[in-house]
């Protein structure tokens, strides 16, 4: 490959600086909980991104980690393997640069995932067996003479653990709160690099803070856990997308993990409907598996009497899963039942004036939560 044009490399870098400092740091949302007193859980909201997820910030670590290493030029074709969020947001990187996309994606990605990717500029490559999509995208980029960008081998090296990322963003935001150290963030994995931020960035700062790994149970990352010999689990298919995966990427950093909590798709989806009942908007299927696991510590918290706060991710909107996970006749097609997790959940997360206050969209306080699951199902 001819290496880029150094003036162009860092144009490049300006623009993608000057698209940083244009956007405002994300939202930390409070949910105190009635039912479990003297703890208090937030919801760092990466859905206010520009791209509208927590990916937002991966892309951008990734396209400047690229360029830094001379592996992007003026005319160059980037590829990306992915679920779907991280391409949305490398493809508005890719048109922010104006270079062509090209995402590699399993057909069963969500056609809003699909939607988003094509109105910021790229292009989609289907693959039918999910495992492909690795070899698929660097072919591509082969052919191409492109770069395929490898957020899975990327992800922990090209973001700056430091300073500058969601672990500062959410320590500095929770300076100034009742706990302001939390007892626990939890947060689940895609290709690790969140994880792996989390971890380093406490143990740098000296922090007393435990990390939870909370993950698909049809995942690989738990069982690795559990036994450093499994890295692949090939039958493993979670329909919750953007973590949790079949075999331990290369970003994946076990060491900085405290504990794991496998999380059962139904929770998943049906923390995930709950909370959207409670904030009034929906929030996708990986919120829902941080959500589950967050409470879970929360309750063991109360049960041994400690008083404290726990962080977890709003990873990404849950309108990105219309037609799957809030679609009762997919669910049905999946032999997916959520009623009996969510009934456990609502005991939680009942509707007070406290939480109204904390966290509550105030169009959302008030309503029933059969009308509200309705409005939420029809897209009003």
């Amino acid at each position: 490959m001819t290496r880029p044009c150094r003036e162009w490399v860092n144009a490049s870098i300006r623009r993608i600086e000057m698209e940083r400092m244009r956007s405002a740091e994300t939202h930390l949302l409070r949910i105190d909980l009635p039912a479990l007193p003297g703890l208090t859980l937030y919801l760092k909201d990466e859905t206010t991104h520009l791209t509208g997820s927590l990916k937002h910030r991966l892309a951008r670590s990734l396209f400047l980690y690229a360029l830094c290493n001379d592996r992007i030029g003026p005319n160059s074709t980037l590829v990306e393997a992915s679920s779907g969020s991280t391409a949305v947001s490398e493809a508005y990187f890719a048109r922010l640069l104006g270079l062509r996309f090209v995402a590699v994606m399993p057909r069963t990605t969500t056609t809003e995932k699909q939607a988003e990717i094509v109105a910021n500029g790229g292009e989609i490559h289907l693959v039918d067996d999910p495992g492909a999509i690795y070899a698929t995208a660097r072919r591509l980029a082969d052919e191409t003479g492109g770069c395929y960008l490898d957020q899975f081998t990327f992800a922990e090296r090209a973001v700056d653990w430091r300073c500058d990322n969601i672990a500062d963003s959410i320590f500095s935001q929770m300076a100034a709160e009742e706990h302001r150290v939390p007892t626990w963030l939890v947060c689940g994995a895609g290709t690790g690099g969140t994880s792996a931020t989390i971890g380093r960035y406490v143990r740098h700062r000296g922090l007393p803070t435990r990390l939870c790994l909370a993950d698909p149970l049809e995942s690989v990352y738990h069982r690795h856990m559990a036994d450093p010999r499994i890295r692949i689990w090939p039958n493993g298919r979670s329909v919750i997308e953007g973590i949790g995966r079949p075999q331990v990427e290369a970003s994946f950093v076990p060491e900085l993990i405290d504990r794991t909590i496998a999380v059962p798709d139904a929770a998943s989806i049906a923390a995930a409907r709950v909370l959207s009942q409670f904030l009034g908007r929906r929030c996708g299927g990986s919120t829902g598996t941080n959500l589950w696991a967050s409470l879970a510590i929360l309750k063991e918290m109360a049960a041994a009497g400690e008083k404290g706060s726990l962080v977890t991710i709003l990873c990404d909107s849950g309108d990105r899963y219309r037609s799957t996970l809030f679609d009762d006749g997919w669910l049905a097609e999946q032999g997916l039942s959520c009623a009996g997790y969510m009934a456990q959940l609502e005991q939680l997360l009942a509707p007070t004036p406290a939480t109204a206050r904390t966290g509550r969209n105030d169009a959302a306080y008030g309503r029933p939560v059969s009308e509200l699951a309705a409005t939420l199902a029809q897209g009003r």
